[in-house]
């Protein structure tokens, strides 16, 4: 993400991704990110046998070191965050069956969500598993002015989902959809797509003379929780998943809830670098294997996102 196009994303206007799950009063609190720190957690999710049925799809460099390093900002539970020490959740899971099938480890390491697009480009993780949205502005470099600011990404899409906003348990406000946030408050994590979903829609608001819509941001989406939690906000945004954790979790469920219907329903992508476009292939036929085999289904099941699911391996289908 370089704001928009490094940040999570929602499909239509690309993440999806969502948004976080840290404990916010009550609920589990998770380990501050670094950017691009090794303090994430290394995942054991392969084999090192070089008799594992895709191992020889791989570029050499990663038959020799059995590792593929994955840049996270481990902060977005269902999806990935930190539990003792650990970063665990689906993007994890999905990680160790695709990591079976090529066999390597496919080791973690959190990050701040804006510097992982970076962090890939320079050669510091070799792909990015964190609820990116596949978007084309991502694919081409640009962001969100449409100004290339990079060579872009290749993404191997997994996952599907859409963004619900989240509010103070009992909705005070009453808000059902985005045009209820006219003349209100929000916060929000600064350089995801959100962010930019709300610009899109403080825009709308002085538009209809509805009144001016007002956008925090903040460096975590705690801290954007937080504020709604105090009432300081009427709502933060995040991936559909992501909201609806944060609402049965937080305080043991007495801090928030998901507002109106999940909108924006898009593909949420692994990022390969344009470059290496051996490991993206291979990463794309690891995922029709687990797909076919039905331990990517397993996974979804166990993180309760059955309805997230793809049928089928796709590359670059971000709109």
């Amino acid at each position: 993400m370089t704001a928009s196009n490094t940040c999570r994303t929602t499909a239509t206007r690309a993440r999806i991704a969502a948004v976080g799950a840290i404990a916010v009063a009550g609920s589990l609190m998770l380990t501050a990110c670094g950017d691009q720190t090794a303090s994430g957690s290394k995942e054991s999710t392969g084999t090192s046998e070089s008799s594992a049925a895709l191992f020889s799809k791989l570029p050499k460099k990663y038959q020799d070191s059995k590792v593929i390093k994955v840049g996270t900002d481990a902060a977005y539970a269902p999806m990935e965050f930190e539990e003792g020490g650990k970063i665990v959740g689906v993007d994890p899971d999905i990680a160790a069956a695709l990591g079976k099938e090529l066999g390597v480890t496919l080791q973690f390491v959190n990050g701040t969500f804006d510097g992982l697009i970076s962090s890939l480009n320079t050669g510091r993780q070799d792909i990015i598993m964190s609820s990116m949205s596949d978007t084309k502005a991502r694919q081409q470099g640009l962001d969100d002015k449409g100004k290339k600011v990079g060579e872009g990404v290749d993404f191997v899409d997994y996952f599907t989902s859409g963004v619900s906003l989240l509010v103070k348990k009992g909705n005070p406000e009453k808000i059902q959809s985005f045009d209820d946030l006219c003349g209100k408050k929000v916060a929000v994590q600064r350089g995801t797509i959100y962010e930019e979903t709300f610009k899109t829609q403080a825009a709308k608001c002085s538009k209809d003379g509805k009144g001016k819509l007002t956008i925090e941001a903040f460096d975590t989406d705690a801290e954007a929780q937080t504020r709604v939690k105090s009432g300081g906000a009427v709502a933060d945004l995040n991936d559909y998943p992501v909201s609806a954790y944060i609402a049965k979790t937080a305080g043991g469920g007495n801090d928030f809830e998901v507002a109106g219907d999940q909108t924006e329903a898009g593909p949420f992508g692994i990022a390969v670098d344009k470059d290496n476009a051996q490991l993206r292939d291979a990463l794309k036929e690891a995922l029709t294997a687990i797909i076919k085999n039905g331990e990517y289904n397993k996974v979804l099941e166990k993180w309760d996102v059955k309805n997230s699911a793809v049928t089928e391996a796709t590359i670059n289908a971000g709109k």
